[in-house]
């Protein structure tokens, strides 16, 4: 989740408007200004590479094109370049360099080298295990909006790691990223909700976010929610909504959770009539149907 290769929109156009139309061939213009200095072009090349969209891909080439810009302190490049050397890909894989070059971008403000620094904090990954620098990188990632540093902020202070223990800052901290979508903030919001911690107990806000994570494919979302439907608690009760989300949580969970909730789905089926049922198992498979395209 942390090393998806995610891109300013700004950048994104600025590729698409300047790198060659054919994929395969490298726009001349880009290439001039890149050769000639350019740290921009530089990136934007490398970029080109990297996504393979507008030229052939080629990791090598990116990582060379980045080094360039980044060595004249784009903190763009210098990330990219961090996310390369995480991955192994056109570079020798190194988490130690990947950190000094997150470092150097998240001195620069920027909030996805903040969030990553963070992580390797974190996990004591290319620089040494810290829990305190861990929670002020993703405090700095967290203060410009970022919903996942938000929710790895929050996480932190539900633990009472790195930071004091605090259920009401985890739950302002994860509200935020809720809000933005993300469904692992909406979970743990749910959850607080669900046990009053850190916030005064509201089964119908439980309920409202656990749906909205379950709706993004959620499983630990999809079977607590079946179970709040089977207990008509924070929703109204429905035996049929309950079948249907722990039916879908068997679906997409593995291992015992999926037996957990098969068991569970299979003791509210005792509660429809065959019809009922028919009805909601052809619900539950379009609705899989549909989330798996």
């Amino acid at each position: 989740m942390h090393w998806k290769r995610l891109l300013i929109v700004s950048t994104i156009l600025l590729v698409q408007g300047i790198a060659g139309a054919q994929t395969g061939k490298v726009d001349p213009a880009l290439l001039k200004k890149a050769t000639a200095g350019d740290a921009q072009a530089q990136y934007l090349l490398g970029h080109a590479y990297a996504e393979g969209k507008t030229v052939d891909p080629d990791y090598a080439q990116a990582a060379a094109w980045y080094q360039k810009a980044a060595d004249q302190g784009l903190a763009p490049a210098q990330f990219e370049l961090g996310l390369l050397f995480h991955s192994g890909q056109g570079v020798e894989q190194s988490d130690t360099r990947a950190a000094i070059l997150y470092r150097r971008a998240a001195e620069q403000g920027l909030p996805l080298a903040q969030l990553s620094l963070g992580v390797l904090y974190d996990r004591g990954q290319g620089v040494p295990q810290n829990d305190a620098e861990a929670a002020g990188w993703y405090r700095k990632a967290a203060l410009q909006g970022l919903a996942e540093a938000q929710l790895d902020l929050g996480m932190l202070y539900e633990r009472g790691v790195g930071v004091p223990k605090d259920d009401s800052q985890a739950a302002d901290l994860y509200r935020r990223a809720a809000e933005q979508g993300n469904a692992a903030a909406q979970f743990n919001l749910a959850l607080l909700y669900d046990n009053g911690q850190g916030v005064d107990r509201d089964f119908q806000k439980a309920a409202s976010w656990y749906n909205k994570a379950a709706e993004q494919g959620l499983p630990r979302a999809q079977y607590n929610l079946g179970s709040m439907y089977a207990q008509g608690q924070g929703v109204p009760l429905s035996y049929s909504d309950a079948w249907f989300w722990l039916d879908v949580s068997a679906a997409t969970w593995s291992g015992s959770r999926q037996d957990e909730a098969s068991k569970a789905r299979d003791r509210v089926a005792t509660r429809l009539s065959p019809a009922e049922l028919a009805a909601v198992r052809e619900r539950s498979q379009k609705w899989l149907a549909d989330h798996r395209k």
